[in-house]
């Protein structure tokens, strides 16, 4: 692939694409995706992006609205988790809840898009690219339901799944092929964080121009290269805690191999982690960073597990 001059999809979308100056960058991502001309109004916040320790299992690392008044969900997940799921429905439901104005009629229910940009193999399946509808089959006869006319009129859609939400999973590791579509370039980027030889997707030539790495200042030069270096380090740290809380009985079964790809799963993996982290004589700030709770609980752990 060459040296890549490209700032990662992940990154870009906590630090860049937030910023309306960036958002054709998104807009030509989620056209080609969606296979509908989808114009950003605004980039929303939900509670779930807030460091809440009621509530880690909902952080969004982007949520916006198009000009249709329609809700996307983008999550991006680099480790495995097997309730994966169970947590994209809660991540919807508590979105569709959080924007649902008190007092108003249902026909107010924002339509949600869920996209998960997954770094993992999750569940059974050669593909990398799944969407899932609410589609109502009859029983007897198959056929799919309909609105009736006067909902069509109301509503301007066809079926319930139009009302619905649609999720839509892209197991970006499955992507082993040519870029010969507009999304399998946007794919290409993801995996590789590098572009085709050519390209037509939209948005794809803002990415160019846009999110080079040689384009940015020190300071945001400074933060990337830190990312990425502790991204790699999460990485190791992540296998080495599964391994040691399999060889210790902490991590069994249904539980191997369920460290959360932003570590903000169960309080004892986390704390695997932070003592893994400890004993190779990394800072307290860069555990914190990794793990993502303060340095105060960072303190507060080894404390307890009496590292210091």
């Amino acid at each position: 692939m060459g040296k890549r001059t490209l700032v990662s999809f992940d990154w870009a979308s906590k630090k860049l694409l937030r910023q309306k100056a960036n958002f054709s960058i998104l807009e030509g991502f989620l056209s080609e995706l969606l296979k509908d001309d989808i114009q950003i109004k605004t980039m929303l916040e939900s509670e779930g992006n807030k460091e809440n320790e009621s509530d880690k299992h909902n952080q969004v690392d982007m949520l916006c609205e198009n000009k249709k008044g329609e809700l996307i969900i983008i999550e991006i997940q680099f480790y495995e988790e097997s309730d994966y799921f169970h947590r994209i429905l809660y991540g919807i439901s508590k979105v569709i809840t959080e924007y649902m104005t008190e007092g108003k009629p249902y026909d107010q229910v924002k339509k949600v898009y869920s996209i998960n940009i997954l770094y993992f193999d999750l569940g059974l399946g050669d593909d990398y690219l799944y969407k899932g509808i609410m589609s109502f089959n009859g029983i007897n006869n198959g056929e799919i339901l309909e609105l009736g006319e006067f909902q069509k009129q109301k509503f301007g859609k066809k079926y319930p799944s139009e009302i619905f939400p649609e999720i839509i999973l892209i197991k970006v590791n499955n992507f082993d092929k040519l870029a010969l579509e507009p999304l399998d370039e946007w794919i290409y980027f993801l995996k590789y964080t590098a572009l085709p030889d050519s390209y037509t997707a939209k948005g794809l030539n803002k990415v160019d121009k846009q999110l080079k790495y040689d384009n940015m200042d020190t300071t945001a030069k400074l933060e990337y290269d830190q990312y990425i270096k502790d991204v790699r380090i999460s990485k190791d740290v992540i296998e080495t805690a599964i391994q040691k809380g399999k060889n210790n009985g902490k991590i069994e079964g249904k539980i191997e191999g369920k460290i959360e790809g932003k570590i903000e799963g169960k309080i004892e993996e986390k704390i695997e982690v932070v003592l893994s982290c400890f004993d190779d004589k990394l800072p307290i700030p860069q555990i914190a960073r990794i793990v993502r709770i303060t340095e105060e609980e960072t303190i507060k752990i080894l404390k307890d597990h009496k590292k210091m």
